[in-house]
Parts: C-alpha cells; structure tokens; sequence
C-alpha cells in the first residue's frame, strides 16, 4: 500500500507535498474567513468572489497550464510556483497583522494565488512519474490523491484553530513558512535518479 514511499525521491516528494497541500487550505479558509468577519459585515457575496478568485483560474487556464508543465522542467518550476505562492502568503499575511488590509487587497491575493495554483496543480500531478518506476506509479498516484483529499480536511481544521489562537494573520504567515519548507524539499531531491519524461515540442531544457 505504501512501496511508493521506499523510493527516497517519493519520499521526500511526499513529505513536502502533504505540508503544501496542508498550508494552501489554510490559507483558502483563512481568506474566506477574514472576507466575511473583518473585511465586511458577513457578505456572502464578497466570500463567493474570493472562491471564484481562488479556483476559478483553475478552470480557466488549464489548457495553458497544461503545457507550461509539459513544456518546462517540471521540478524548476514547481520550486517557482510554490516560492510565489509563499510569498504571496507572506505578503498577505503582513497586511492582515499589521491591520492595513482591504477587501480588494484579499481579491488581489486570491487571485495571485489561483493564478499559480492553476500552473502548479498539472506540473505537480505529472512530476510524480519522474519520482518513481512505472511498477510504483499508481500507487503513487493513488497516495498523492490520499495526501491531497487528507490535506483538504487538516488544513481548514488547522486554519481554524490557528484563528482563534493566533489570529488570522498568522495562517498566512505560517503558510509561508510551509511553503519555504517544501521549497527545501524539491532542493533535497536526488535529481541524477529523476526519470526523465517525453516533453512537449520547443520544449525548454531540462
């Protein structure tokens, strides 16, 4: 159930895609949750903008993001998007604390963070096959889809207790920090025993 994990680049792989996952809905509770109890008086139609902000690029750009993960290397640019979206939460994070934020200034983030989830979301689904042989590769498959749908019940649950602990502010910017740790995480990679992948034509070097 868990030979995916014997694989050390899986591993290290998993380790920090399961804090990533964890800390981004975090992040979605927390932008939702400061939208409708401190930006407004609990408008319903300001948090369904920030939702459509934060998932609908998603949508929208996935025949382009598609390509970019076909077309660049996919661990380079999984370091980036991940390094934008903690700076984004860092960002987000020092308006909320220091009590500078505005309702347009949260549509801003949200939609920064939709934009580089929607690019980040293919290249981290195809990246698995480089991470482990073909005999491991569903069930590798099968424990990204575990860690993703396992992230999505933390993450809110820690959001929440973080809130009313620390304030909301702080999610972000301990979501930062999330992010930071799985950027270390893609630079302990073994990449001489990355498996090389088919890309795209014009695609960029490895």
């Amino acid at each position: 159930m868990f030979r995916s994990l014997s694989v050390p680049n899986y591993r290290i792989w998993f380790a920090g895609a399961l804090v990533s996952n964890v800390g981004t809905w975090m992040q979605r509770t927390a932008q939702d949750w400061i939208v409708l109890t401190m930006l407004t008086d609990h408008n319903a139609t300001a948090v369904g903008i920030v939702m459509a902000l934060q998932f609908g690029p998603q949508l929208l750009l996935m025949p382009w993001s598609g390509l970019i993960a076909d077309r660049f290397n996919r661990r380079k640019l999984l370091i980036a998007t991940q390094s934008l979206m903690g700076v984004l939460a860092l960002g987000l994070g020092l308006i909320v604390v220091t009590g500078v934020a505005q309702l347009w200034h949260v549509y801003l983030f949200a939609l920064g963070l939709g934009v580089v989830a929607a690019i980040d979301s293919p290249a981290r689904q195809t990246f698995v096959s480089e991470l482990v042989p073909d005999s491991n590769l569903s069930n590798a498959v099968a424990l990204n889809s575990a860690s993703f749908n396992g992230a999505r019940l933390i993450g809110p649950a820690v959001a929440g207790l973080l809130t009313v602990a620390v304030g909301a502010g702080w999610v972000f910017l301990i979501n930062a920090v999330t992010f930071a740790a799985t950027v270390f995480a893609m630079t302990l990679l073994h990449t001489s025993e990355l498996r090389s992948q088919p890309r795209a034509p014009g695609s960029a070097a490895s």
